[in-house]
């Protein structure tokens, strides 16, 4: 009797229900973890829609940028969520033992096979997962282990040259730059992984699509991490994760294809992975790839280290060292195109090291790492690109410990969900200078008139407040490989090359899809003659 007159109410009733409901939701948004106190727009303090809405114009991070001038260090950017701008945060956030674990942000990029997830050092919430997978093949991707793979970058960057001087620099045909220089650092990644690259350069094409899975990826994962719900109610729903666990309807990248294909190569098809049936004999000249030192790591760790960390290690080394170094190179050549002072005085070094026999190749103008770390104003254009552009356009989320912690002289309580944004951090004026809009690589180089102990401070302050590896315990694995890959590609292709950006181009337009990469970024090239050393 009573049940009956209440759902009768109910349905007389229901907008006014519907109303209460809705306020109470928004009201308990509105004062979440006392996060009230903090500015930021009036819709971010009620619903994550908003920030999602802003990701999806994809320019969040010239958004993130105007709202912390607008209300400075701190900034809600949703029920839950806080951006946090002053360079002292880092430290509180990303630093060693904090007690921070990744947002619900990271698993949506995470892949499935059989309807099983596929945690990897970049998508995983578990430290201790993290810690055990790094402890296992953290030796492979030191700065050391990557100098033993300089010969692979060698042979990467010779067919790269050359293809650039064949398509582009012969025919006056104008260059994707952008898109060659993905299919760059695929080919980098497929040689050090497999011992054997993807193809792209020879073909000029995007094999398997591998690139354009890449992309929707990176797309997917920057919108729908910003509600991560919706992940779970869409590509990780359980039905579609039972149906896929049984074979049906799920779908493999391109870059996952290509890994199987590689395995099957290297090993015989449904075995284990194991040193007697390795498919493979390591020449004496050339050091055992990537996929060897899994593998190796699955018989020095067994108790953690088994076959599906193998294959997750080589998917995810395509899909988190590809996008990222190719934002990052094509952010460098951007930049000096568009300061013809810089390209000069940068051209003007290369050429005079040239000159006194600086470079061993004479030839094809290939730089060695040693060489390319005497060219100063190289590694402040570097530097300067990495500030004003960094690859990644999204804060670094992560969750603070159950007690609470203390973040730039806030409290701020257990659950909340904080990070910093690079390109918020990298425009500080307190640590860059007044023009931080500006693309200065004399920022990054001693001032001689000036007192020199300072200004070392002052560059070592600028290079620790840095963001685009991301920061602690959690920096990008790959990091040293993208080094390795700016450091020798760029003064190999301006010693071979003059490059001119096309007219479409000189407005620079950028599509935010977790990585910031151009759009429209497009080139012509011209052969250059080698600088030979003067004979003495």
């Amino acid at each position: 009797m009573i049940a009956g007159s209440f759902l009768q109410l109910l349905s007389q009733q229901w907008p006014f229900v519907l109303l209460i409901v809705a306020i109470l939701y928004l009201s308990r948004n509105y004062f979440n973890r006392g996060l009230n106190r903090y500015p930021g727009p009036i819709l971010a303090h009620f619903t994550d829609w908003f920030r999602f809405y802003k990701v999806w114009l994809r320019h969040p991070e010239q958004w993130h940028i105007k709202l912390h001038e607008k209300y400075g260090d701190v900034v809600r950017l949703g029920p839950n969520a806080l951006s946090f701008g002053n360079p002292n945060a880092i430290k509180a956030i990303y630093g060693l033992g904090k007690g921070f674990t990744k947002s619900d942000f990271y698993p949506v990029q995470m892949a499935t096979a059989r309807g099983q997830p596929l945690p990897t050092l970049f998508s995983t919430q578990s430290e201790y997962f993290h810690s055990q997978l790094k402890r296992s093949v953290n030796s492979a991707f030191s700065m050391s282990a990557q100098m033993q793979y300089e010969p692979l970058f060698d042979s990467t960057n010779e067919v790269f040259l050359d293809q650039t001087d064949e398509r582009f620099a012969s025919t006056g045909e104008v260059c994707n730059f952008y898109r060659w220089l993905q299919f760059y650092t695929f080919d980098v990644i497929g040689d050090m992984v497999y011992s054997k690259r993807h193809g792209f350069l020879e073909s000029n094409t995007d094999v398997d699509n591998i690139v354009r899975d890449n992309a929707r990826l990176f797309d997917y994962a920057a919108l729908i991490g910003q509600i991560p719900i919706l992940d779970k109610l869409w590509k990780k729903n359980p039905i579609r994760l039972w149906a896929a666990k049984h074979g049906i309807g799920e779908a493999t990248f391109g870059v996952a294809r290509f890994a199987k294909a590689r395995l099957a190569e290297r090993h015989p098809s449904n075995q284990t992975f194991s040193k007697e049936n390795f498919a493979w004999e390591q020449t004496k000249d050339t050091p055992p790839d990537l996929l060897s030192h899994f593998i190796q790591a699955k018989f020095e760790r067994p108790n953690f280290f088994n076959d599906q960390l193998v294959t997750t290690m080589c998917v995810s080394m395509a899909f988190a060292g590809s996008e990222p170094a190719a934002v990052s190179i094509s952010g460098v050549f951007a930049s000096l195109l568009r300061h013809p002072k810089c390209m000069e005085k940068l051209m003007e070094e290369l050429d005079e090291k040239a000159r006194v026999g600086h470079f061993q190749d004479n030839r094809r103008g290939i730089v060695t790492w040693a060489e390319s770390q005497d060219l100063p104003y190289l590694d402040a254009c570097i530097n300067e690109a990495f500030r004003i552009h960094p690859a990644p356009g999204l804060p670094f989320e992560r969750v603070v410990p159950p007690e609470g912690v203390e973040i730039s002289g806030r409290l701020v309580k257990g659950g909340t969900i904080v990070g910093c944004n690079a390109w918020v951090i990298h425009r500080r004026k307190d640590v860059f200078g007044d023009d931080v809009e500006t693309y200065r690589p004399e920022r990054w180089l001693v001032d001689e008139t000036k007192d020199r102990d300072q200004e070392l401070a002052r560059i070592r302050r600028m290079k620790n407040t840095q963001m685009q590896f991301g920061m602690g315990p959690r920096v990008c694995l790959g990091k040293h490989i993208g080094l390795m890959e700016m450091y020798k590609l760029i003064p190999s292709v301006l010693r071979r090359f003059e490059l001119q950006l096309e007219d479409s181009s000189k407005t620079p337009r950028f599509w935010n899809g977790w990585f910031v990469r151009p759009v429209d970024f497009r080139v012509k090239l011209q052969k250059r003659e080698l600088v030979q050393p003067l004979l003495v």
